[in-house]
């Protein structure tokens, strides 16, 4: 069993093109020998936005504080804290924070096998 305070799980910047201001934290991975599922803990500061791309897995998203869109490339989504998103596999999506604090939102994948 892990159990740890998520702050202790070091931010690394997410450093990919079309990326501004998104910080993850791998708070479960493989690492732990988790053999399915990942958990992520993201930080977008305001004005920042994760990029628009499409992958093969799906993600299970749940909105922790702060307010934005989440958008396909055609239409925006409104999500605020409680917001439940789900991402099936190879579909467009982006998260942008639209408001003054930072966003912050856990994001279950599949582990990488």
């Amino acid at each position: 069993m892990k159990i740890v305070d998520y702050k202790e799980v070091k931010a690394e910047a997410v450093d990919f093109e079309d990326v501004k201001d998104v910080k993850v934290r791998w708070l479960i991975s493989d690492k732990d020998n988790a053999p399915n599922f990942a958990m992520r803990l993201f930080e977008v500061g305001p004005g920042g936005y994760s990029p628009l791309h499409t992958h093969s897995w799906e993600h299970e998203v749940f909105i922790l504080e702060g307010e934005g869109v989440a958008t396909d490339g055609e239409k925006d989504f409104k999500i605020k804290s409680g917001t439940v998103v789900y991402v099936a596999p190879e579909e467009k999506h982006q998260f942008k924070n639209t408001g003054s604090e930072t966003l912050k939102f856990l994001c279950l994948i599949p582990v990488k096998k």
